[in-house]
């Protein structure tokens, strides 16, 4: 059904949006908050822009990237708070892999 990369949601630090993929939209509208919270927290705290998205596999990954040469973008604190959200919201993430296993991959 899907080949490549799938974002499921982003946040914007330069143009101050969130995004979240119209095909979660099915997602239960706490765990949509969730997300939400999360990533914009995350821009909020170190700018540029955050983007999780489901590589080939499906497992969700954490791209971040900056606009060339801005002094407001925390690039080790940006390392540091990944790793924190690894940690502090390792459920969610892993059911959300599962789900695009499942209901995405076609996978059990």
């Amino acid at each position: 059904m899907y080949d490549g990369k799938v974002v499921l949601c982003g946040a914007n630090s330069y143009e101050e949006k969130y995004y979240l993929n119209p095909d979660f939209e099915q997602l239960p509208e706490a765990v949509k908050e969730e997300l939400q919270i999360m990533c914009v927290l995350y821009v909020n705290d170190v700018g540029g822009i955050l983007v999780l998205a489901y590589d080939e596999e499906g497992n969700l990954c954490f791209e971040v990237s900056s606009e060339e040469f801005d002094p407001m973008f925390d690039e080790i604190g940006s390392h540091l708070k990944i790793k924190q959200i690894q940690r502090e919201k390792q459920d969610l993430l892993e059911a959300l892999q599962m789900y695009y296993k499942v209901f995405f991959l076609g996978g059990e």
